[in-house]
């Protein structure tokens, strides 16, 4: 049962045919097997989540159904606040914080009907993509436990895969959904910014970092989306569009559809095994009909403007916690912030707006891009992060993200959906990018893709 997907979940409960209860009760099985091995879920909530299970059950009978996701076990990133369940934001500093209220992105859920069963591990702060952290440990990829299952929402990602939850959340920056759904062959969806409500008492106009969805499967990050997403007036950026965006059918004909494949987003270094996998990706779409053509993209000017936006950020978020009782690479981040003048911000300013200007011009000949999620496959999880790739030695951890932040700055939805595995059994993912706004688009063509591959039913070699 822990298997299928939410959608189909969502059936069995509407039906009668299984309970609440008893959903729970399976995912709760399945954590207690699976979840010593990779560390996935940090802090559990079983007696509240099966007291909530039971008000559920009682609520069907009665002909009362919550919401879309009415009866569903789900997992929270342990970065957004749950009233009355630990979260520690992967922080010593927080490691026994118990916030009042919950985040507007799990209050929308839990009122859908959502049952949360607890917490998944996230890097400190959510910095950087191997999720790792002083109070809890690493997450290990599914896949290979002696191999990194990405980040910064690795642990959701991790459960996802291992059917502890069919329906987690997560947040992007620099590629925390996008990069930990490519290492453990599952989807995960950044949403264009402001799609998701994210209020903010420090950084409220800040877009590079976004809440939004994952799952095993587009339909589910569909149905997932038509929840968290919509207007919020508490976050001035938030899209009036609601959820019913995300309720229509996703089936479509690739037939006619422009589509840009980069290799390599501009000449980045990318793994030889994932450039072996994620070329296969262009064949997929033009069988469906898809006109897929190579493109030389120019996207440059998002590495400057990604790094001077993300060090203020830090500088702002977490400048005044006491340093030395951070993590190095938060500590690095806050550091970098500092150093940040008036003048760097307007050089990244014109950059990001130069940019986007140039993309709004490419995305009028081209309906979507098609490029890897990451630029390797899953690293070895000892490791802090990749240092090279085909022997080009990387200058900072954040390096071997490019392919991933460098999307970030262009304000548009990204999804990375299973592209394939290597030789030796490592998912990889692909990521299709759209024009911003274009959210449901790029779910229907990822849904296209999983339907024509099949990759994403490959499930991890645990019992």
């Amino acid at each position: 049962m822990h298997y299928l997907t939410a959608t189909e979940m969502l059936t069995l409960l509407r039906a009668r045919q299984v309970s609440a209860v008893e959903l729970l009760q399976a995912h709760l099985r399945r954590i207690e097997e699976v979840n010593p091995r990779v560390n996935a879920i940090v802090t559990l909530a079983a007696e509240r989540a099966l007291a909530e299970a039971a008000q559920a059950d009682r609520d069907l009978a009665r002909g009362r159904w919550r919401g879309p996701l009415h009866g569903l076990p789900v997992a929270h990133k342990d970065l957004a606040d749950t009233a009355g369940i630990r979260t520690t934001y992967g922080s010593p500093l927080f490691a026994d914080h118990v916030p009042a209220s919950d985040a507007p992105l799990v209050r929308r859920m839990r009122e859908a009907g959502a049952i949360t069963v607890g917490k998944t591990n996230t890097p400190e702060f959510g910095t950087g993509s191997h999720t790792v952290n002083e109070i809890f440990g690493a997450t290990r990829n599914p896949y290979d436990l002696s191999r990194s299952a990405g980040g910064s929402s690795g642990g959701a990602a991790a459960a996802l895969a291992t059917g502890m939850v069919p329906l987690a959340d997560g947040s992007d920056m620099g590629g925390s959904l996008r990069n930990p759904a490519s290492f453990c062959n599952v989807t995960g969806l950044r949403p264009t910014p402001g799609r998701v409500p994210s209020p903010s008492p420090t950084a409220a106009w800040f877009t590079l970092s976004v809440p939004g969805p994952m799952a095993r499967s587009a339909q589910d990050l569909a149905l997932l989306m038509s929840v968290i997403s919509g207007f919020d007036p508490a976050s001035p950026l938030s899209i009036t569009e609601g959820g019913e965006v995300f309720a229509g059918p996703l089936e479509i004909d690739p037939a006619g559809l422009r589509i840009a494949w980069s290799p390599d987003l501009g000449g980045l270094p990318v793994d030889a095994e994932t450039a072996e996998v994620t070329a296969r990706a262009p064949a997929v779409l033009a069988g469906l009909g898809a006109r897929v053509e190579p493109v030389e993209l120019d996207l440059s000017d998002a590495e400057d403007a990604f790094r001077i936006y993300r060090a203020w950020y830090y500088a702002l978020a977490y400048g005044e916690l006491p340093q030395e009782r951070l993590g190095a690479n938060v500590r690095w981040n806050v550091e970098r912030g500092r150093e940040v003048t008036g003048a760097d911000l307007a050089r990244a300013e014109r950059l990001r707006s130069g940019l986007y200007r140039r993309m709004h011009d490419f995305f009028g000949e081209y309906d979507f891009i098609l490029a890897p999620v990451s630029q390797v496959p899953p690293f070895p999880v000892e490791a802090p992060y990749v240092s090279e790739i085909n022997g080009e030695a990387l200058p900072d951890y954040l390096a071997w993200m490019r392919s991933a932040y460098w999307v970030s700055v262009l304000h548009a939805p990204a999804a990375s959906v299973p592209c394939g595995f290597t030789a030796g059994g490592l998912p990889v993912g692909v990521q299709i990018i759209g024009p911003p706004f274009a959210d449901m688009r790029v779910l229907r063509l990822a849904h296209a893709f999983e339907r024509a591959t099949g990759h994403g039913s490959r499930r991890p070699p645990l019992p």
